[in-house]
């Protein structure tokens, strides 16, 4: 697996789920008349320490915050498709890192509050975004990391399926 392609890989499709995430936030909000959340902005700042700002500077470190958190998880899921781990349930365990991300940066600087402490509607869109994320991420990464061929777990399991640890390792590329 060639880790450096692999992590490149995941942060274009991070990118990618960046964006398309952002498209259905803009989406729903048109549908629902929410406004924009500054968490991700709120967040950054803590993270910084820096003062809060207003208007179009916090809209712009709005979009740093989501545009790097989003490239730099992509890494892992770049880093995933480049092993083989790939398609809908690969997307799901990084739905999963996607949400565990955002929840302990916003909890660890007191922005945030545990999901399970949110208005149940404040819930459904955050987890429905986040998914959006997850999954354009995870079909750019696959789509990318087939160009060159199956990874070592798609090689491994065509070898002998499943968890096996006498299988041996896989012969150098």
């Amino acid at each position: 697996m060639a880790w450096g392609r692999s992590a490149a890989v995941g942060v274009v499709a991070g990118a990618a789920g960046v964006a398309a995430m952002t498209v259905a936030e803009k989406v729903e909000q048109r549908i629902t008349g929410r406004p924009d959340s500054f968490v991700p902005a709120r967040t950054l700042e803590r993270l910084l320490g820096l003062a809060a700002a207003r208007g179009r500077r916090a809209r712009l470190r709005n979009l740093a915050m989501h545009l790097g958190q989003g490239a730099l998880l992509g890494v892992m899921r770049g880093t995933m498709a480049g092993a083989g781990l790939r398609g809908p349930w690969s997307s799901l365990l990084f739905y999963a890192v996607r949400l565990t991300n955002d929840q302990t940066f916003e909890n660890a600087t007191g922005v945030g509050a545990p999901p399970w402490t949110w208005p149940r509607d404040e819930l459904v869109v955050d987890l429905v975004h986040k998914a959006v994320y997850a999954f354009a991420t995870g079909l750019v990464a696959d789509v990318l990391a087939a160009r060159w061929g199956p990874g070592p777990g798609q090689v491994h399991a065509r070898l002998r399926p499943g968890r096996q640890p006498d299988v041996g390792p896989l012969p150098p590329v």
